[in-house]
């Protein structure tokens, strides 16, 4: 039977902490599915830019990207971030490959526009070439992607959830698991384990999904809309045991 796939964000908070890293790259290795990685890593880019005297921006809670911070932004995520993770990766046994969506054109991007702000080099994803990871699937390779993507005459800083989203639904993964550092969404003070379309609609609505909650919900229901059979809102510690909230599409 062929194995499922599974396309796994993890944010930037577990990437600079050695203990997260080992324990996310053990459970990599242990995984019967076909994985695919993308990273984030904005926490370690803001750190630099303030080092370097370049202040953050961001609207609409994404990060403006500028000439300067392009350069920092294709540093750290495609250079200490990525490689720092595959590092990790190799040492417990997975044959993982680092790439960007620039590399073989995996992610073609164009600018992501706005009404009152220029976005600069910051974009959103135009397409996909799933080819790019079939071809490393059929070598055993893990792959692990940093959302830097390919334009016509630049590259572009490219939040990670909707790299990932548009990855998933590129090559019919299974499952998309969001790790950050929320355990999933609660209800009564307790992890709800499965919530469907319209439990999570009437949540939000209630004000039970509040806050930071209702981005990383929404960006599961769209993919549940777009056709991915279910989404995890985890961290690392849920993903390990199974746990987290499983977003699956309203039974009928």
């Amino acid at each position: 039977m062929e194995r499922q796939i599974c396309v796994v964000k993890i944010s930037g908070h577990c990437l600079d902490d050695e203990l997260l890293l080992r324990q996310f790259a053990d459970r990599v290795a242990a995984s019967t599915e076909r994985l695919v990685i993308v990273h984030g890593g904005g926490k370690e880019i803001s750190r630099l830019q303030q080092q370097l005297n370049i202040a953050p921006r961001y609207v609409d809670g994404l990060r403006v990207t500028d000439a300067d911070s392009l350069a920092l932004v294709e540093m750290v995520l495609c250079g200490a971030v990525n490689k720092r993770l595959v590092r990790h990766l190799l040492a417990a046994g997975v044959d993982a490959q680092g790439l960007s969506g620039v590399d073989r054109g995996l992610v073609q991007a164009r600018k992501l526009q706005h009404d009152s702000i220029d976005m600069a080099y910051t974009g959103e994803v135009e397409s996909v070439r799933p080819e790019v990871i079939c071809d490393l699937f059929e070598l055993g390779v893990t792959p692990v992607i940093a959302p830097v993507s390919l334009g016509a005459d630049n590259n572009f800083n490219l939040n990670a959830d909707p790299v990932t989203s548009a990855i998933a639904q590129a090559i019919s993964a299974h499952t998309v698991v969001f790790i950050s550092n929320v355990a999933g969404v609660l209800v009564d003070g307790t992890v709800k384990p499965t919530i469907n379309s319209a439990q999570a609609q009437a949540y939000i609505d209630s004000g039970v999904i509040a806050g930071g909650m209702i981005p990383k919900t929404q960006a599961a229901l769209d993919l549940l809309s777009a056709g991915i059979p279910q989404a995890v809102i985890t961290d690392l510690e849920g993903w390990r045991n199974n746990g987290g909230t499983t977003f699956i599409g309203t039974k009928r």
